[in-house]
């Protein structure tokens, strides 16, 4: 299984618009972050979690572009659904599944209600967009996949992590309900959402997401979720324990299912 961060950042992105930190200014491309999204390939199988605003930019960076067979949305912030409208050329994307709970699906179909009319009355050229329910605790297979959702608190709106295989993905967290502790089970890679050293009402903290992973106990951990708060990568880096690391936009890890 493959795993392609497409992008770490929090909903500013990095640079962030008008700023001149040392973070902002840094030069290494690993400090230049879009807003999370992630690319799960295994087989024939490709799954993308969250479709935000730089999806057009992030899928044009990979050397070869996938088919992707399903999106699966953690929640209906715009940082992480901005993009959907860009599901456009049908010689590549066809007809998507989206999976969604049922709140982000309202939301989605709200805001971009041209996706959703039936087919015979669509617009030329709208994505093709099939939503499907998701809701925690209920397996998804798509392909040679198996899909977990779980849940996590973003501050107080309920949204989804996702386990797969050894992998668990979760973003904007804030808690961890103690019922879903057993969804992290003999984890071997988390991607777990971290966004500066301060507290804040609704994401986890640097510390807050060390003391995190190092209860989850994964072989490998990366932070996602960044704002332009987090020092630059390679200061930030080596204050982080052996296990845990910053993820960078184009990582790419080749993982056990």
């Amino acid at each position: 299984m493959k795993l392609t961060i497409l992008g770490s950042g929090t909903s500013n992105g990095v640079p962030q618009i008008g700023c001149t930190c040392s973070t902002c200014r840094s030069q290494d491309p690993r400090d230049k972050r879009l807003r999370c999204s992630a690319l799960v390939e295994h087989e024939d199988t490709t799954i993308l979690i969250d479709c935000g605003p730089d999806f057009r930019q992030q899928i044009l960076s990979l050397p070869a572009f996938p088919k992707i067979d399903a999106i699966f949305l953690t929640h209906e912030h715009y940082d992480h659904v901005g993009g959907i409208d860009d599901i456009r050329p049908d010689i590549l994307f066809g007809d998507v599944e989206i999976y969604a709970e049922d709140l982000v699906a309202e939301h989605l179909m709200a805001r971009i209600p041209y996706c959703f009319t039936p087919k015979e009355k669509r617009y030329p050229g709208v994505p093709a967009i099939t939503l499907e329910h998701m809701e925690p605790h209920q397996a998804i297979r798509v392909g040679s996949l198996e899909v977990m959702p779980f849940r996590v608190m973003h501050g107080k709106l309920p949204i989804v992590g996702f386990r797969i295989g050894s992998l668990a993905y979760i973003t904007d967290m804030k808690t961890l309900p103690d019922s879903e502790w057993e969804y992290l089970k003999d984890v071997d890679t988390l991607i777990v959402n971290t966004l500066h050293y301060r507290q804040h009402a609704a994401h986890q903290s640097v510390p807050d997401s060390i003391a995190f992973a190092q209860r989850v106990g994964a072989r490998q951990t990366y932070f996602i979720h960044m704002s332009h708060f987090v020092l630059p990568h390679a200061e930030a880096e080596r204050m982080l324990p052996p296990t845990i690391h910053f993820a960078y936009d184009g990582l790419t890890l080749d993982l056990a299912l």
